[in-house]
Formats: structure tokens, sequence, C-alpha cells
């Protein structure tokens, strides 16, 4: 298998910091779509899921954002997604990441191929992500550009990476209907405080909410201390949880 470059473990290292600090559960798909476009140089990413005993396929989440309305058109336009030759594929039983034009010799002839590139690019990277039942879910990276031995590398390497965040994101969904938080009565936060608030609701570490608001890690630091010490938490995820049921953050 080809040798990583030193870009790509940054991106790997880059999703692993984005989903550590991501504590709505809704957004893990949109984000994990928005780092593997970016990773992959990707026209379009789309994450979908065929539920074998509809025979109906969703697309839950893309990138980039302006992908959306192409990449529902494409769920309700394709009337047969089970034929489809990723999902035939996927359905035996693969679970590695694979190029569809390396184990499809027809597939840049088939009636799949024009739609496909109109849709986020003909040439298409797989990522099967099991993890629901009575569904096939995958990762689908589409670009023009052919994807090459080194992409497939990177994209086995990526997966476990995608598929642990798609279980912190089911664990966390799980918590948040089985324990809601408390509310807090009114916190008494500073402008300054709903401020980091805000930005670490987003992701971002204490660097990023740093780098953000022109201030020093070490003063980012001592918002989040009063934070904590005022909703009664003492970590970023129940923190934010807790931020949004009280409404201070989106």
């Amino acid at each position: 298998m080809a040798q990583l470059r030193v870009r790509d473990y940054e991106h790997m290292l880059d999703l692993v910091v984005a989903a550590l600090g991501n504590a709505d559960p809704e957004s893990a798909w949109p984000l994990i779509t928005r780092h593997l476009r970016e990773a992959f140089d990707c026209t379009a990413v789309t994450f979908s899921g065929l539920y074998t005993a509809e025979r109906v396929l969703r697309t839950e989440a893309w990138a980039p954002e302006s992908h959306g309305p192409l990449a529902l058109e494409f769920t309700e336009r394709l009337r047969t997604p089970d034929q489809h030759p990723m999902a035939i594929h996927v359905a035996s039983g693969v679970t590695s990441p694979f190029i569809l034009s390396h184990i499809s010799e027809r597939w840049r002839h088939s009636e799949w191929y024009d739609s496909a590139r109109y849709h986020g690019g003909g040439e298409k990277l797989c990522l099967p992500t099991p993890g629901e039942p009575g569904a096939l879910r995958a990762l689908i990276l589409g670009r023009d550009a052919e994807f090459t031995e080194q992409d497939l590398a990177l994209a086995t390497r990526i997966q476990p990476l995608v598929l642990t965040v798609d279980s912190h994101a089911r664990e966390l969904r799980r918590l948040h209907t089985a324990v809601p938080l408390p509310v807090p009565a009114g916190p008494d936060l500073t402008p300054r405080e709903l401020a980091v608030l805000g930005i670490l609701a987003e992701g971002l570490t204490t660097e990023g909410i740093a780098r953000r608001l022109l201030i020093s890690p070490h003063t980012v630091n001592r918002h989040l201390e009063k934070v904590y010490r005022k909703l009664g938490t003492n970590n970023r995820v129940s923190t934010v949880l807790l931020a949004k049921q009280s409404g201070l953050v989106p």
C-alpha cells in the first residue's frame, strides 16, 4: 500500500481534533464530509445510506453546502439504488474503502456515470460506514480527476477514525436523550464568556478560539474556567450540551 505523506497525517489529525471538540451529534457527518472534501481535494462528498428493506436511498450529509440540492436531486432520481455498482459491491460484504472504477470495469460506460459526473464528479472513492442495521451506508467522494493508490491508502487509514466519530455521535445522542442535563436558571455570563462559549460550540480548540478572538490561549482558558463554574460543568462536551439546552448557543 502507498505510503502516506506528511499532509495526509495533518488532515487525519485535523479530523480528530475537530471530532473531539464537537459536542453536537447531529453535526458529526457534516463535519466529516467537510474535512474529507479538503483532504482528498474533491468536488463533492456525500454521506448516504441505502435502506435495504425499503430500497430507499437517503443522503444525510454533504460538502460543500451548495452541493445539497444536487445531492438530494440525485437521491430522488435514483430509482433502483440497489442496482448501483457501488451498492452491489458494499452489499457483497465489502467493508474496506475502494475506488469504483477499480472494482467495476463497466462503470465509466454505465448509465450511472454521466449522472455522477454532473452530481459531483465521475470518479468515485467509497468509504463503507457500517453501523446501522438494515442500511448500507457509505461516504462517497467524487471528483473529475482519477483517485490514486495514495488516495486509497489515506482513505483506509481515515476510515477507522470516521467509524469512531460515528460511534461517538451515536453515544452522545443516546446520553442526551436518556439523561437530559439540568438547565441553569439564567447563568450570568459576560459578553466575552458568551463569545468564547459560542466558538467552543463550533468545535474549535483553545488555540483556534484564541486566534478567532485575537487573545492568548491562556486568556481563553481563564474564560472557560469561569464558564464551567457558572454552568456547573467541568468539560467541553457537557458544557456545550448544556449551553444548547439552555439556548445560550444555537
